[in-house]
């Protein structure tokens, strides 16, 4: 063998094993373990658990499944990095980004996705294997009393802000349950009490909410909720069983001297959208405004788009009007078209501009004031407003969400039957 081929052997064989060397140090790409999880967000300094179960071997696979008592949110998995992952909140333009620890524990934030958008980031941290959410098994101290039943919020802030209702459940130490307001609820929440103490947490998408209050001699309570970082108030609560919102229907209306609702507003492709075009003549017609960032409004889309398409052929059609995080149609139309495709809506989009109020009611100058997202409006064959409701209140609500359900219907059973006007016709 000459000294060249004595060369190329030795350099063969290194090659060999020094690609065997880099082969067998590979770093192999990290994945969460199945299971349950309790991750904590850091908000205002204090600590809020959360509970998800993720199941899937590879991103492909995978569902990343918020939990809150008996809610499920489930969401897609994107791998962006040997230890990193992206969770995009579905309609709610945020996500997670997580990076998995060596530890198999996983790191990161919830950020907003909002061009130009300067709000905070919460960092979490979570751990898999953890079911509870704020107490380790073993660690519970017997409550003072049980907080099962209705309550009434008294919210104490600098502007005046009407009262709250609690409907809670209390089994042991486990709490559950929901928060109404005027403009809707807080989707279900979990939580404990301990002693004369108690906490409650609810992470769904949006920013998570945190609730801790202390129990009184008298069985009252007071106690401060936070919702994200900067909307945090104090409230005292008092069991109350015949404690009441303010009627939703009477809340938004029209002016003085108006009996029909008149705009004009580009759909998704930039389409001038008008209620007096002849899509909309003759019919009765459900107007609902919402935003892709309102965790109420994608409840009231959740139930507003498999109704429509049941019922779309009964002389009936929907607008959507949707003011998102930032005025710009082209954002507009990536935010509400992720809502379109998620519910599957088969009804117009149209683009109302920023999500203000303020902006909403100049757009809409038929109503008294825009009070809420959502806000619904049912407007009858004759085009005259017949019926608006502030807010909306979802299923964890109970018979509030049954009777709503109900009155829906009846409603719009009865004003699907109802002819047109002959004077309005001739026209």
């Amino acid at each position: 063998m000459n000294t060249i081929a004595r060369i190329g052997v030795k350099g063969l064989l290194a090659t060999v094993l020094f690609g065997s060397t880099v082969f067998a140090t590979e770093k192999k790409p990290l994945f969460l373990k199945e299971g349950v999880w309790r991750g904590v967000f850091t908000v205002n300094e204090a600590n809020v658990p959360f509970n998800f179960e993720f199941k899937g071997k590879d991103p492909e696979h995978s569902v990343f499944s918020l939990i809150n008592g008996t809610r499920r949110d489930e969401f897609k998995v994107k791998r962006v990095g040997d230890d990193s992952l992206f969770i995009k909140m579905n309609t709610y333009d945020a996500a997670l980004f997580a990076k998995i620890e060596s530890d198999g524990r996983i790191t990161g934030e919830y950020r907003s996705l909002v061009p130009n958008f300067r709000g905070n980031a919460l960092p979490f941290v979570a751990e898999a294997g953890k079911k509870y959410r704020f107490v380790e098994p073993g660690k519970d101290v017997k409550p003072a009393v049980n907080l099962s039943g209705k309550w009434e919020l008294q919210i104490y802030s600098k502007e005046p802000t009407p009262n709250r209702i609690g409907l809670l459940k209390q089994d042991g130490n486990r709490l559950t349950g929901v928060i109404m307001s005027v403009v809707g609820d807080s989707r279900e929440l979990e939580g404990t009490v301990q002693g004369n103490e108690f906490e409650l947490s609810g992470f769904t998408g949006p920013s998570p909410i945190y609730i801790k209050g202390h129990i009184n001699d008298d069985q009252s309570f007071t106690g401060e909720l936070s919702l994200g970082i900067y909307n945090n108030v104090k409230f005292d609560g008092n069991k109350n069983a015949n404690a009441e919102l303010p009627d939703p229907y009477k809340l938004t209306y029209l002016k003085e001297g108006y009996k029909k609702l008149d705009f004009t507003l580009p759909d998704l492709n930039g389409k001038q959208v008008s209620l007096s075009d002849a899509k909309y003549k003759d019919k009765v017609v459900i107007v609902e405004i919402i935003g892709t960032w309102c965790p109420n409004c994608t409840d009231q889309t959740a139930f507003l788009a498999p109704w429509f398409k049941k019922n779309k052929d009964r002389g009936v059609e929907a607008i959507a009007i949707g003011f998102e995080q930032k005025d710009d149609l082209e954002y507009a139309r990536y935010t509400l078209g992720k809502l379109k495709d998620k519910y599957g809506i088969e009804y117009d989009i149209l683009f109302g501009g920023i999500a203000d109020k303020k902006v909403a009611s100049e757009k809409l100058p038929a109503l008294n004031r825009m009070m809420a997202f959502p806000t619904t409006i049912i407007i009858d064959r004759n085009g005259d407003v017949r019926q608006i409701h502030t807010g909306y209140t979802g299923e964890i609500t109970g018979n509030y969400f049954n009777d709503y359900v109900k009155k829906w219907n009846d409603d719009l059973d009865a004003l699907i039957a109802e002819p047109v006007r002959q004077d309005v016709a001739i026209k």
